[in-house]
């Protein structure tokens, strides 16, 4: 199935939660949805004498990403949901936009299930996770809890940035990156976390992210995979896609290293000398879909495309319909190959 929705809440929607964003999805006809994690705060308070004996996922006042546990002179930090807590401990509450309590998560996760709406995670856009600075550690934090709210809300991708190349060469920044990035898929796995770690590709020189570094780090890795960010891509080599050949190439090799459907962003875009200056709507630009539709339309594989267009939805909407339009001449010329084949007198 190829689907199509926004990267956030549709612009049209008049609520402004989770909730209200998935319902009008589904009402514009679209089945996916990307939520953006891009306010999430933390802050520490003592567990309330209620809490006592209760589990985080319990809770129904916060959204409690951690526990701190102190043991002598020691702290431990628990990010099993279902670990009791104790007296004395400190709780890690999360502010994120998305949910009030993991109640809430759930709730949602079977109205997007119940309403064929398929949903991912977008950590905050600007991440660092090959630098030595507190914004590496926080960035690593936002995708251990994306992961945490993605296993409640049912969500297939945690979806992240890696960040800039900084003054280290490409060698140590793919070094770094993969060190990190592997200690993350190690805390999803002690953790139960199904979600996979989504690496998009960057669109600029000075950001990591190329087809290559990120093929490289998602091969043989059960929890990395790649997002196929379509403008990023073309930006990133000089206006590239052009033909359905091209799209089929970059394709190729996102599934070699992927884990069964693809994941993908789609909008128009400007770009100068290699890098991408700003997305547009997909009918500026000289990134155009129609042929990446009819490349999707032969290989009739799964994929999953989000419009981070200006236009949200209305530009999921324009894909979906060219895709339609596109499968409809090739349905209709091959009823008329097949009607000529069965005519008398011809071979």
């Amino acid at each position: 199935m190829i689907r199509f929705g926004p990267a956030g809440i549709p612009l049209s929607c008049k609520g402004r939660t989770l909730r209200d964003g998935i319902e009008d999805v589904h009402n514009l006809g679209l089945t996916a949805m990307e939520a953006q994690l891009v306010r999430a705060n933390v802050n520490e308070r003592s567990a309330e004498p209620e809490e006592i004996g209760r589990t985080p996922r319990d809770l129904y006042t916060d959204l409690v990403i951690e526990i701190i546990r102190r043991k002598g002179s020691k702290e431990e930090t628990l990010s099993d949901l279902d670990e009791r807590i104790k007296v004395g401990d400190t709780l890690v509450v999360l502010s994120s936009g998305i949910s009030r309590n993991y109640s809430e998560l759930r709730q949602i996760r079977e109205m997007a299930n119940e309403l064929d709406v398929q949903l991912a995670i977008h950590t905050p856009y600007y991440m660092d996770i090959i630098g030595e600075g507190e914004l590496c550690f926080k960035s690593m934090d936002s995708i251990r809890w994306a992961g945490l709210i993605a296993q409640e809300l049912g969500a297939k991708v945690v979806v992240t940035h890696i960040g800039l190349y900084g003054e280290v060469t490409e060698r140590t920044a793919f070094n770094k990156a993969k060190a990190r990035l592997t200690e993350l898929a190690k805390w999803y796995r002690k953790n139960g976390l199904k979600s996979s770690i989504g690496l998009e590709l960057s669109g600029r020189q000075e950001v990591f992210g190329s087809l290559g570094e990120i093929a490289r780090l998602c091969r043989g890795s059960k929890e990395l995979v790649p997002v196929v960010n379509f403008a990023h891509y073309h930006s990133r080599e000089n206006g590239i896609l052009s033909e359905p050949k091209d799209f089929d190439k970059l394709l190729d090799t996102a599934e070699d290293v992927s884990r069964g459907e693809l994941y993908a962003h789609f909008s128009g875009v400007e770009h100068e000398d290699g890098n991408e200056k700003r997305f547009t709507s997909i009918k500026k630009g000289d990134l155009r879909f129609e042929p990446l539709a009819e490349s999707l339309v032969d290989r009739n594989k799964p994929i999953t495309i989000i419009s981070s267009s200006p236009l949200l939805e209305h530009d999921a909407m324009y894909m979906k319909v060219i895709l339609e339009r596109v499968l409809a001449k090739k349905v209709s010329k091959e009823l008329k190959d097949n009607s000529k084949k069965g005519k008398p007198g011809q071979k």
